[in-house]
Parts: structure tokens; sequence; C-alpha cells
């Protein structure tokens, strides 16, 4: 059996390595932060739903929101974790009529994403002194 932490932290390193913008660290840290700020007061659809209206193509902000809903869908629907079924296409709904009525899911799926949102917060962190592989 996989270690779910460690899953988190792949997923968390995902995350930075794919918007991977050293100079812009503060605004993906900030964003990431606001996001699990979402979540933990919240909860998981409020969060996916803040994530999606923050998402786009301009601006590093924009696609940090983006890449952390995505990476957060990945993760829920992870082979090893399968919290919700199916593609990302359809995110919001799976929430809803596979989360809702389950509250054991439900409170797995905050717990893992928000440390995911906390290594990635990390990782954004480090983004100048460690590489993208773990090293120094």
């Amino acid at each position: 059996m996989e270690i779910l932490d460690m899953k988190c932290a792949e997923y968390g390193n995902k995350i930075v390595e794919e918007i991977g913008n050293a100079s812009e660290k503060n605004k993906i840290e900030s964003m990431i932060t606001k996001a699990l700020g979402v979540l933990q007061e919240d909860g998981v659809y409020a969060f996916a739903l803040y994530t999606k209206s923050k998402s786009g193509d301009g601006g590093v902000e924009k696609i940090t929101a983006r890449v952390v809903h995505d990476k957060a869908c990945k993760l829920l629907k992870d082979d090893k974790i399968e919290l919700l079924p199916g593609s990302c296409n359809s995110f919001l709904d799976d929430l809803r009529s596979h989360l809702a009525n389950d509250v054991d899911k439900l409170f797995l799926a905050k717990e893992l994403l928000e440390r995911t949102l906390v290594y990635a917060r990390y990782h954004a962190k480090a983004l100048n002194s460690v590489s993208h592989s773990g090293g120094v």
C-alpha cells in the first residue's frame, strides 16, 4: 500500500514544477496560500470553485490557480486514491455527486488536498534553492 502522504508530496511538487517560474515565486506561493485558506475555511467544493474561477492563461496567479485546480482533480482521481471516478472534465459535478453523500470520503479528500497544498507551498518557497528533482 502506498503512503498517501507521499502522493500528496508528489502532487505538491507537480503543481510547482508545472508552473516553474522562480522569478514569480511570491505570487505562486500567495495563490497557493489563498487556495489553501479557502479549502480550510469553506471546504472542498468552495476550493474547487475558487481555483476554477481564478484560473486562466494570463499571469502567473491565473496559471497557478489553473494548475492547482487540475492537480487537485487528478489527485482525487488518482488510481491509488480513487475518491472520484472519471476524467477531470466534470470535477465540480463529481465532487457534488460522489463526495456530498460520503462524509468519510469528503474529510479524506480535504485532508489530502490540504497536505498537497502545504507541500506545494513549501516547494514554491524553495524554487530558487532546490532543483525540481529535489536536489540542492
